[in-house]
């Protein structure tokens, strides 16, 4: 028989052994060994016993056969990665720079196959009748434990066997000898284990709008069509977006395909589980970092199987391996979260487009408040375009109103709370209606404010905020730009420059000082840490069970309580104020987001957005809800500053253990990259490079550089360009990190 040969990725994540190793297949694994395939395999000088993923298999040797090594076994407790998932990881390499092992254990959401769960179940043999006689000799003979099974089966035919060795006390024994005399047969099936909780399936349909019922069609006409295409639904809070991705939905289940659900934060899972459990029942499913390995594991085993319709979860459950995708759906799409924050620095968005592409299925994007690479290329006629203007039924916009801290201030109030939001939170309680207080903390304390005039230390240079370092330093992570913090404000004069000192804990205890009769609940990082604590905070306020929610951002995305007519923001600006391009963005979506939480029943609802620069665009189109006057001026911005969407851009962050050693690495780099731009007569732009903006953690020291260009592919062959670089340095204890067009700077 000829040799076979398979090409291995080790399960080392290095630079320099980012590479398939040829071994030779052993004649009595056979077949056993094909792409996927997880193996142990020596490695190294010290032939080391090593895992690692089969990525090809040939008849070639690419080495002489003497110096070929054999691989030791097949790893039988492994999962095998599917040829699709390979392909999807070599991508990821290739898309976002990382290593081959990197991107292969992104795309396996479990990596060992665990135990099936067995359960046993009881099945009466002859009659009722028999049995109540066979009970009635065992009683005569004091065999009192043979007669409760008997009589128990005689009123039921299947008993779970638990049921009869707990609650009937009864031994394992006395069960086997009823078998044997032929009473019973005990069976034992493989049962999976299901994250997700009996719930309620009665369903109120909705009737979808004729604005609705048009996008539901207008997708699966171009999917039936065979082409299927990316979408963006640009549809204002409360307009009914999900009702428009349970209608795709359940006609692609109809012609027998799956459909994927992402959403931004587990947070938002139990609501939107619950729409969708009362829509499809037990073949939907969710795939999280809160189950356990046996829970993820069985649900990859039963999308394998087709045994699910739907999957839901954040960016993680992009790679369920259904075979019969249909449908992505990304809701939220602008949110953050969607970007993987260790390598491969992937973005979910992107990658479903690509997944999809494999599988023939539609992508649909949905959000209120969309992000800006979202909505340019919408413009630009790469997505289609749907826009959803009106709130569905009878819920209408609320009112918003502006304070101006500023003022407050003025006229002597320190509190957390404006005189409105403080009227206004009164009158809700009298009328036992619920208020929302989102604290707006992204971004809190990295830049420096006037408390009186609301003016922000900015570099000159770069047009984002100075951070706060120790020693009394401003410095711009993205020039390199520094100065001394100074005294008073260079706008007003007032010695009153801070940052802003108040937590989700100090909000609840100024609420039960103002308000000692209000029933308040916390959803923040603190309170979240437990497996369930999401859905009972989220329950508890939906059952009415308090009057005040005070939480971060994840309270303000995608949930929807009737009740809710109230929607305090506090501190407005402090996401505007972020050292970061994104600021105006993040700042107008999470303010939008939140309004649209108040008034979606049939009460109308109200806002107050508490800040100091009312003025800022920003701030100003989200009261309005005006979604395009802020893209035209924020998109104005990107296009005179070459920030994405307009160009592309490459963040590169060298971390080290000495500092020294990391500095000279990342100027290295830097020139690496200005160079090939001259080489290729590139309008390249290189930025720093500087120290990061947390310049040590864990006593690893951090510097970045950033390269922008207007073609995304040019961004990659320089990212090749420095991995080609990397490979020959001998600096140890430093590692190279790529972010493309990167949702929060360095």
């Amino acid at each position: 028989m000829a040799e076979r040969y398979a090409d291995v990725i080790v399960d080392i994540s290095h630079e320099k052994v980012d590479r398939p190793f040829q071994y030779r297949i052993p004649q009595e694994l056979g077949q056993t060994v094909y792409p996927g395939v997880r193996v142990h395999v020596p490695f190294g000088k010290g032939n080391r016993d090593k895992v690692g993923y089969v990525v090809d298999v040939s008849d070639r040797a690419d080495y002489p056969a003497d110096k070929i090594k054999s691989i030791t076994a097949v790893d039988e407790k492994g999962v095998t990665a599917l040829s699709a998932q390979i392909r999807i990881a070599y991508w990821l390499k290739r898309q976002y720079g990382s290593t081959t092992i990197a991107a292969l254990k992104t795309v396996l959401p479990v990596k060992q196959k665990l135990r099936q769960l067995e359960q046993k179940k009881v099945t009466r043999l002859p009659d009722a009748d028999k049995l109540r006689a066979a009970a009635c000799v065992c009683e005569e003979k004091h065999q009192t434990a043979k007669a409760r099974v008997l009589r128990a089966l005689a009123e039921e035919e299947v008993l779970p066997y638990e049921l009869i060795r707990r609650k009937l006390n009864v031994a394992p024994s006395t069960m086997q000898a009823l078998e044997k005399q032929g009473f019973l047969a005990i069976e034992t099936e493989s049962v999976y284990r299901n994250p997700v909780k009996h719930m309620d399936t009665k369903e109120r349909r909705v009737v979808l709008s004729s604005a609705q019922s048009a996008i539901v069609e207008d997708v699966m006409q171009d999917y039936r069509a065979g082409t299927p295409r990316t979408c963006l639904i640009h549809g204002i809070t409360g307009s009914g977006k999900t009702e428009v991705y349970l209608g795709i939905i359940e006609q692609m289940v109809a012609m027998g395909r799956q459909a994927i659900v992402l959403i931004p934060e587990i947070a938002l899972t139990y609501q939107t589980l619950l729409r969708f459990y009362k829509r499809f029942g037990d073949r939907v499913s969710v795939m999280n970092s809160t189950l356990s390995q046996g829970e993820k594991y069985d649900q990859i085993r039963r999308a394998e199987a087709g045994e699910l319709d739907v999957i839901i979860g954040p960016r993680s459950a992009l790679f369920t391996p259904f075979p019969h995708l249909g449908v992505i759906i990304v809701d939220e799409e602008h949110e953050a979260s969607y970007k993987s924050e260790s390598a491969p620095k992937y973005h979910a968005r992107e990658t479903a487009i690509r997944i999809a592409s494999m599988y023939g299925a539609s992508v649909v994007l949905g959000s209120a408040t969309p992000s800006l690479e979202a909505y340019y290329r919408a413009r630009a006629g790469v997505y289609k375009l749907y826009e959803m203007t009106d709130r569905h039924g009878n819920s209408r916009l609320p009112s918003v109103y502006v304070v101006d801290l500023r003022e407050e201030l003025k006229h002597g109030n320190r509190s957390v709370f404006s005189a409105k939001l403080r009227d206004l939170i009164g009158q809700r309680l009298r009328a036992g209606e619920q208020t929302m207080l989102f604290l707006n903390r992204r971004g809190y304390a990295g830049f420096v404010s006037c408390r009186a005039c609301g003016h922000v230390m900015k570099c000159p240079h770069c047009d984002v905020s100075l951070s706060e370092h120790r020693g009394g330093r401003l410095v711009c992570h993205y020039c390199g730009y520094e100065e001394i913090r100074r005294a008073v404000c260079p706008s007003c004069g007032s010695k009153y420059l801070m940052g802003f000192k108040a937590g989700t804990e100090q909000i609840v205890e100024a609420l039960r000082r103002e308000f000692p009769s209000a029933r308040v609940l916390r959803m923040d990082a603190d309170t979240t840490r437990t497996k369930e604590s999401y859905e009972k905070i989220l329950a508890a306020f939906a059952d009415e069970k308090a009057d005040i929610l005070v939480g971060t951002q994840m309270i303000v995305k995608g949930h929807d309580f009737p009740n809710v007519t109230l929607v305090g923001i506090l501190a407005a600006d402090l996401s505007l104020n972020r050292n970061d391009y994104r600021a105006g963005e993040r700042t107008f979506q999470l303010l939008t987001q939140a309004a649209g939480r108040a008034g979606r029943g049939d009460k109308p609802g109200e806002v107050v957005i508490q800040t100091y620069q009312p003025e800022h665009y920003s701030i100003v189109h989200a009261a309005g809800q005006d979604y395009l006057g802020f893209y035209e001026e924020e998109i104005a911005y990107r296009q005179l500053m070459q920030y994405p969407p307009v160009a592309h851009m490459l963040a590169v962050l060298v971390v080290s253990g000495e500092q020294g050693a990391g500095a000279k690495l990342c100027g290295e780099l830097a020139a690496v990259a200005a160079n090939r731009a001259k080489e290729r007569a590139q309008s390249l732009q290189v930025i720093g490079p500087a120290e990061a903006a947390i310049g040590k953690i864990n006593d690893l020291y951090r510097h970045v550089f950033y390269v922008k260009h207007s073609d995304y592919q040019a961004l990659v062959e320089i990212k090749d360009a420095l991995e080609l670089f990397c490979r020959d340095q001998e600096a140890k204890n430093v590692s190279v990190q790529y972010d493309f067009d990167p949702m929060n700077t360095y």
